[in-house]
This record gives C-alpha cells, sequence and structure tokens, in this order.
C-alpha cells in the first residue's frame, strides 16, 4: 500500500531533498509552500523522476487561511497522510534588538505554532490508524543559546521528545531531526554568498546524508535524529558546556 506524505516547506531547503527522497521510495507526495510555480517545477521534476503521484498546495503558512488549508488536508479521513514532515522555517540576524519584531513574531509562529496545529491535526487519525510518522526539522542550534532560532528549536526538540514518548506505543513515531549546518539554499535566503558564513568547512554537511540518515533513524523510532558522529558529538557537549562558552561559538555564522 502506498503511503502519502506531506512535507511543508518543500519548495526549498531540506523539505525538497526529503520530496526527492520519499519519492524514490515510492511514497505519494504533497508539497506544501507559498511559491506555487516553485511547487510546480519540482512536482514535474519528481513525476519526471518516477514519482507515484505528487500534489501541490500552494499555502502561506503565516496566514491563517494557509493554515487552515493544510489543516484541511491532514485531516481529510478520504485521503489519509502517513507522514507529516514540519520543514517551513526560516532564519533572522542574530541581534534580535536590531530585527523587526514582526519578523520575529512571524518567526516564533512559523517554527512553534505551525508545526504544533499541523501535528495537532495529524494525530487523531494516525492515532485511529495506530500507524503515523511526524518529523520535526529542528536544529543543532537547539541545544546552543543562539537567540531565537536556538529558542524555537529547542521547543521542536522538546515537544518531539515528549510526544514521541505519549505516542510511540499508540503506533506513531515523532521525531526532531537536528541536522548542523547543511549545503541548502537557506544560507542564501539570508543574503549569504557560498563562503560568507565564516563556518569551517569540515562542519558542512550536505543534504542528501542528513535526510538519509534522519530517515534511518525515524525507522528506528529515535525520538531526536543528530545526522552525522561529528554533530553528535556537538550536541552532546553543548547540553554540559557553559552557556557563556556555548554562546560565543554559536555566534559564528548566521
Amino acid at each position: 500500500m502506498t503511503s502519502t506524505s506531506l512535507i511543508t516547506g518543500a519548495s526549498s531547503g531540506l523539505g525538497t531533498e526529503y520530496a526527492h527522497q520519499l519519492a524514490r521510495r515510492g511514497d505519494h507526495l504533497v508539497l506544501v509552500a507559498r511559491d506555487a510555480a516553485r511547487l510546480e517545477e519540482l512536482a514535474a521534476e519528481l513525476t519526471r523522476a518516477g514519482a507515484a503521484e505528487v500534489e501541490v498546495l500552494s499555502a502561506d503558512l503565516s496566514s491563517p487561511d494557509g493554515i487552515a488549508a493544510v489543516v484541511e488536508r491532514l485531516t481529510d479521513e478520504a485521503r489519509p497522510v502517513e507522514t507529516l514532515i514540519n520543514s517551513a522555517g526560516f532564519g533572522l540576524p542574530l541581534a534580535f534588538e536590531r530585527n523587526d519584531i514582526e519578523d520575529e513574531a512571524r518567526h516564533l509562529r512559523l517554527h512553534v505554532e505551525v508545526p504544533m496545529r499541523l501535528m495537532h491535526a495529524a494525530l487523531p487519525g494516525m492515532l485511529a490508524r495506530r500507524s503515523g510518522t511526524i518529523l520535526n526539522i529542528s536544529s543543532a542550534s537547539a541545544v546552543m543559546p543562539r537567540s531565537t532560532y536556538a529558542a524555537v528549536k529547542s521547543w521542536q526538540v522538546m515537544f518531539s521528545r515528549w510526544a514521541s514518548s505519549q505516542y510511540r506505543s499508540r503506533g506513531v513515531t515523532v521525531t526532531a531531526v537536528c541536522p548542523g549546518y547543511t549545503h541548502t539554499d537557506f544560507h542564501a535566503r539570508l543574503g549569504l554568498a557560498k563562503g560568507e558564513e565564516g563556518i569551517p568547512d569540515w562542519l558542512w554537511l550536505e543534504a542528501p546524508r542528513v535526510v538519509s540518515e534522519s530517515l534511518r533513524d525515524v525507522a528506528r523510532a529515535k525520538a531526536v535524529s543528530v545526522p552525522s558522529r561529528r554533530y553528535k558529538a556537538i550536541y552532546t557537549a553543548a547540553r554540559l558546556a557553559p552557556d557563556g562558552l556555548m554562546a560565543r561559538l554559536a555566534a559564528l555564522g548566521r
């Protein structure tokens, strides 16, 4: 039986890579993002590559109407979604005091309120079927003092850990994926060209590896997935190190 996966933020970054890898394993896909043209391009690309079925859902998740459209799709009993991937997000400069407060509020909603609402919509059907998978794309920054980006990502990790323990015995797996610096267009969207982030080359990961490792961890029902040995070590050390030291290290890059 073919599984349906809904991916937010599918038009760029890790969301696009999840779409490619899930298409290759035979999933039906529901691609969600604001950019309808980019979604159509990606859907055509995936179809040419042999994807079974690709559905495009253009929705601005920073708006109530956009959220409602995705909630409606997740609660459609005739077309159940077996996998929800909350990948939509964006970054802001680290100088909180200089950032526009409305940008910060939108940042908070997109990383906390939106995945919470979508999980709340998806869970009843998954629990009734005793089968389902939820991935919240967090960050290794979740354990580092790093302005509001780390704060929202920390929420995703903590809630995923709780949800994993709460729902695993009822057939639903919830995993927070915590990648480190990964080569996608995320940093370009912050206005940074490649090489301008100030991050050593050895800290960079490739998106296909991040996604494939996270999917292996999901299959093992892990509550938290930290792709790569180097970031597993960093993630563990960061939870134990003094805040002042980690804040200085986390200030590198953007």
